[in-house]
């Protein structure tokens, strides 16, 4: 093996094990309500963090342009459209938006 490939195998290995070592030992734990709501919000926050930069730099000339797709994807999840409905319709708001625009 090449040192190229044993440094991708000492990656693997040290994003693996401190995944792994915390689903083995789980189930042995005993939170309590509140800690397990929290946990249950990690996901919502990180998700929310990685979206909101995206969606106010999307487009430099246009701002407006992502907020409007945040808006359309949130409105419609609200009223429980599943996510691939809510993904296309997105899509076809912001080209429709973007193929209006030079008209103004």
């Amino acid at each position: 093996m090449d040192y190229i490939a044993l440094v991708i195998l000492g990656c693997a290995v040290v994003t693996f094990v401190p995944r792994l070592i915390p689903a083995l030992f789980i189930d042995k734990l005993d939170f309590s309500p509140k800690f397990e709501k929290f946990l249950n919000l990690i996901p919502y926050t990180a998700l929310a963090a990685l979206i909101c930069p995206g969606v106010l730099t999307v487009d430099s000339q246009l701002w407006y342009i992502g907020l409007i797709g945040a808006v359309v994807a949130a409105g419609l999840s609200w009223k429980k459209v599943p996510i691939g409905a809510i993904v296309i319709i997105t899509v076809v708001v912001l080209i429709s938006v973007y193929s209006i625009v030079p008209f103004f």
